[in-house]
């Protein structure tokens, strides 16, 4: 049965007087299927061509913490905690990013009716945003997207997780989802669901050299890649090229294929709750421009 929905696409206005703006965003909300979700690009590539340079480190942890922020309210619509009207979006995104001078502005809301919200946003999401992105690679499903399932899995247990940075003396990387028993679990979502084979083996090769350059960290980590399968048969044998890549990663790592995913999440679950791990302090929100 199809169902109402409300949209609105985030924008990034590099000049006011010209209204030159690139689409980074869309947010969807449809109350009868207690679904709120928002999914934003971390590809600076468009906006460096468009605007010059962007600082992409500030960039992409600004875009992580609005996908958290939506997860959380996501989380309480799902749970029937607060189910607001579909008109109410526009306060919805106002919460988390209220109206400024700034950079970052919310487009005026559209709306329709659909019968899968989640296939409606994967729509929106590639035509309003994706589309433009020269030079990205085609994806079929992004990183975050094979995030959600495992930590829907996890349920209220993802709250312990938070965002570490792993340090060498010549390298560092932010891993978004972590805890700490004896070492550091670090657990990284890597879509291969690519369209072209060579983009497969590429990210994979980025792994790679990545791992190799965080082996000489200080403190003790296990990698836990959790990895998103290609769904065309043409891609298959880059996919096994991809994860025999990642096994020559040095030190401590897991491969979690898709079909393990949901039964991995469990096992987590159960390890944090068995260390009884306490809450941990989030980082400060990244300040905006």
């Amino acid at each position: 049965m199809k169902t109402t929905y409300n949209t609105i696409t985030l924008r990034y206005l590099h000049d006011v007087v010209t209204g030159e703006f690139a689409n980074i965003g869309v947010v969807l909300y449809s109350p009868e299927q207690r679904f709120l979700e928002a999914r934003f690009t971390t590809s600076y590539e468009r906006l460096n061509a468009i605007f010059l340079k962007i600082d992409h480190l500030h960039f992409r942890a600004l875009m992580r913490y609005l996908a958290n922020r939506f997860d959380e309210i996501a989380a309480d619509i799902r749970d029937g905690l607060h189910v607001p009207p579909v008109t109410a979006l526009k306060e919805i995104v106002r919460q988390v990013l209220p109206p400024d001078d700034s950079s970052l502005q919310w487009s005026e809301p559209g709306g329709g009716f659909t019968e899968d919200a989640a296939a409606t946003l994967d729509e929106l999401f590639k035509r309003s945003v994706e589309r433009y992105v020269a030079g990205a690679e085609q994806v079929s499903r992004s990183d975050e997207e094979i995030a959600k399932p495992f930590k829907a899995r996890l349920g209220r247990t993802a709250e312990k997780l938070a965002e570490k940075k792993i340090e060498t003396k010549d390298y560092q990387y932010d891993f978004r989802f972590a805890w700490k028993n004896d070492i550091w679990h670090l657990y990284e979502p890597v879509s291969f669901d690519l369209v072209d084979p060579g983009s497969i083996r590429e990210k994979a090769n980025k792994w790679l050299g990545r791992g190799v350059a965080l082996h000489d960290a200080r403190e003790k980590f296990k990698i836990h890649f959790l990895l998103g399968e290609p769904r065309q048969n043409e891609t298959k044998k880059a996919f096994e090229n991809a994860i025999h890549l990642l096994g020559k990663i040095p030190g401590n790592k897991e491969l979690v294929r898709e079909n393990e995913l949901e039964h991995f999440a469990e096992h987590v679950a159960k390890e944090i709750g068995s260390h009884g791990l306490p809450e941990i302090v989030l980082r400060d929100k990244p300040k905006r421009q």
